[in-house]
């Protein structure tokens, strides 16, 4: 991979705006059925939600990893990240009349909760072995 396109992947700008792009047009998607502006509008607020999201779980989960120990420290940041979403995302579809709200943060909440568990795993992980490292 060139030198250019490396520093563009690893580009938070870029990570957000495909985020707003992918989500928000699934939610649209999910929509399609309802007369506009309906699927225009839940993609708009699906799209701001999810980048808001991809800016912050990193370090969400980077924070909650670092409040736990042990079992609770691989379960709980993932869990905790994920129904924040939900809810999250469950109110602010009710506030903005999305129609088809279940099917509209299906995909979203679904690849943040996958991004959270298996990057909180891998958190779990370097830490275990840093202790067994160190005894």
């Amino acid at each position: 991979m060139s030198p250019p396109l490396a520093r563009l992947m690893r580009s938070s700008i870029v990570h957000v705006g495909f985020a707003f792009l992918a989500m928000g047009s699934w939610a649209a998607f999910a929509n399609r059925a309802h007369p506009m502006p309906a699927p225009l509008l839940a993609g708009l607020i699906q799209g701001t939600l999810s980048a808001l999201i991809t800016l912050l779980l990193k370090r969400g989960i980077e924070y909650l990893a670092s409040r736990f120990t042990g079992l609770t420290a691989l379960l709980a940041p993932p869990l905790i990240a994920g129904l924040v979403s939900a809810s999250l995302l469950t109110a602010l579809h009710m506030i903005g009349g999305t129609p088809e709200i279940a099917r509209t943060i299906a995909v979203p909440l679904t690849v943040a909760t996958s991004y959270a568990a298996l990057y909180n795993l891998s958190l779990w992980r370097g830490r275990k072995a840093m202790d067994h490292g160190a005894g």
